[in-house]
């Protein structure tokens, strides 16, 4: 594409000939002839001078002499913007591969691609221009909507349903029963796990992810929202909209994360606990079951506010001082008692 097309992309001003031809993104530093590139901050301005790229995408006010410009209020989302122009999703042929199981009364949209050994189970939906790809098994009364993507070894149990635009990592599962037991004098009872899990539009969730079945009523994963590799939901968890969840963080049941949360990587979270829209809870933190954790940012275990974290941190990384100063202070007293008795004494 010509700079110009991608600066109406971006609703970006061209600085230099907007006629360039542009074919793929870049790194900074690697970038090359044809490559566009782009500068977030001030720091990024001595490599910026030095970079090969036909074009960069900079805030305004900043000047490059000599250079092709795309010049924008947010330079990294613009960047974002453009490579999905320069770089679109791959767009399968319209098949049912031979190797794959479908059920007869599955509706299958014509447009869609279903890939090698994938199967789908009865009255299952899958819509408009989705993608199965290889070894996606898709459980009976399941419903996946337009222009989804389904990545290698997928599992959809029974009744789960998922939205438009959704993308679903390798190895994700969907609908696995929820661990939740009811103990009695001869070890666990299951108890009834026949919920449902429902994904909204525009969710992506990372590789070997799971989301539990509700064991009654509905997990829910909101509009927008993000997970990464190898995050856990549990049961009956409700998680808003544009929520990013990083990787390794496990969710107990019954937890509800408000929109537009932002939770880091490897948080543990007990059950019935609640996290209010305008949260950020840092990584490796830990939240007791039932808590409500506020807006702001949250850090530690058990997660506490980050200045207060901070002022508990600076005090635990004095400890190995304290004690030292501790066996003086105790060698001290000692000295004085022995001296206080020989006075005593005499």
């Amino acid at each position: 594409m010509r700079v110009q097309e991608l600066a109406e992309i971006v609703n970006g001003r061209v600085v230099g000939d907007g006629g360039t031809r542009i074919e793929r993104i870049a790194d900074l530093d690697q970038a090359r002839e044809g490559e566009i590139a782009y500068i977030d901050n001030e720091k990024m301005y001595a490599a910026a001078v030095e970079s090969k790229a036909s074009c960069l995408i900079v805030r305004d006010g900043v000047e490059l002499p000599d250079r092709t410009l795309i010049v924008v209020a947010n330079p990294k989302l613009a960047f974002a913007l453009v490579g999905a122009a320069l770089h679109p999703a791959v767009r399968r042929e319209p098949t049912i591969h031979p190797t794959a199981v479908v059920a007869e009364t599955a509706d299958i949209a014509l447009t869609a691609y279903v890939g090698p050994n994938v199967c789908v189970g009865e009255h299952t939906h899958v819509g408009a221009y989705t993608r199965l790809e290889a070894g996606v098994v898709l459980g009976a009364n399941v419903t996946v909507g337009d222009d989804c993507v389904l990545h290698p070894n997928v599992v959809l149990y029974d009744g789960v349903s998922i939205g438009t635009r959704v993308i679903l990592h390798a190895g994700v599962c969907l609908g696995a029963d929820g661990f939740g037991y009811v103990r009695h004098d001869l070890g666990y009872q299951k108890f009834p796990q026949v919920g449902t899990v429902v994904i909204e539009d525009d969710v992506e969730i990372g590789a070997h992810s799971c989301v539990d079945r509700a064991a009654l009523g509905r997990t829910r994963i909101g509009r927008g929202t993000k997970l990464d590799n190898m995050v856990h939901v549990g049961h009956n968890c409700d998680i808003g909209e544009r929520v990013v969840i990083a990787a390794q963080t496990g969710i107990s049941g019954s937890v509800v994360i408000e929109d537009d949360a932002v939770i880091g990587g490897q948080v543990g979270f007990g059950d019935h606990t609640r996290v209010l829209k305008g949260a950020v809870i840092g990584s490796k933190a830990g939240i007791l079951p039932g808590k409500i954790v506020r807006p702001g940012v949250w850090w530690g275990i058990p997660v506490q506010p980050l200045d207060q974290y901070k002022r508990m941190n600076a005090h635990m990384n004095r400890l190995p001082e304290m004690r030292e100063h501790l066996k003086r202070l105790e060698a001290e007293i000692e000295e004085l008692k022995k001296r206080q008795s020989t006075d005593y004494t005499d």
